[in-house]
């Protein structure tokens, strides 16, 4: 948790996360016109929150300086 590649991992997935949510308030929404930016962005805010806090509790679990819960390719064996 205390490495530059477990902060770039966190970061990239908070703001993936957060992407994923406002682009899911437009989608469901018909017109750009009626959406709710306030409340689209406090929930990506929130969701991001949240994906940060998931990297934290999944850094000590599998691979050692990642945000990661899976192992790939046999990395930190």
């Amino acid at each position: 948790m205390y490495t530059v590649t477990f902060w770039k991992d966190a970061v990239e997935r908070a703001l993936k996360t957060a992407a994923q949510v406002v682009i899911g308030f437009f989608v469901a929404d018909i017109s750009i016109f009626d959406v709710e930016w306030s409340n689209a962005f406090s929930v990506a805010a929130a969701a991001a929150v949240l994906s940060l806090l998931t990297s934290f509790v999944s850094a000590p679990v599998n691979v050692k300086g990642t945000a990661s819960l899976v192992n790939l390719a046999g990395e930190g064996e």
